[in-house]
């Protein structure tokens, strides 16, 4: 029999980036632009990948290490305000196991000639599965991802 318990956490992540708060938008919100940084590490098969980024739209994304087990995404976006703010609910899955609900916020302010970007993440963790600084510490990993991508493009817009 599973031991059932909940862990809540908050955290906060910031990030600049040199980007336009409307480049950054965007890296967040095109699914073309979006499968470039947001995925597992490299050694990790990709599964499915849907985006519907709209109020109520969803985002899946799965995969994970070779032989298992499966990491599951499912987000509903909650509130988007173009180029400033994106809030969303998700839930983390292994395999058949929903291990986290989340609800995170996506500020994006002007910096410059460049953008801040502030996550804001309460994260209920379930049954021990999962825990907040492996969570945070795969967000950094994810914001630091679309920071390279971001340089990669060459576009300031």
């Amino acid at each position: 029999m599973t031991k059932r318990s909940v862990t809540h956490d908050t955290f906060v992540i910031e990030r600049s980036y040199s980007a336009s708060p409307a480049r950054v938008y965007f890296a967040l919100s095109d699914k073309q632009a979006k499968t470039k940084w947001f995925g597992g590490p490299d050694e990790w098969g990709q599964g499915k990948y849907e985006l519907d980024f709209r109020v109520g739209g969803r985002e899946v994304s799965s995969g994970g290490p070779k032989g298992g087990p499966v990491h599951t995404f499912v987000a509903v976006y909650q509130d988007i305000v173009p180029d400033e703010r994106i809030i969303y609910t998700y839930d983390m899955h292994l395999d058949d196991k929903r291990i986290s609900v989340s609800l995170a916020t996506i500020e994006l302010r002007p910096e410059g000639t460049g953008t801040r970007l502030i996550l804001t993440e309460q994260g209920a963790y379930l049954d021990d599965f999962d825990e907040p600084s492996v969570r945070r510490q795969g967000m950094e990993q994810l914001l630091d991802a679309l920071g390279r991508s971001l340089e990669n493009t060459g576009v300031n817009a």
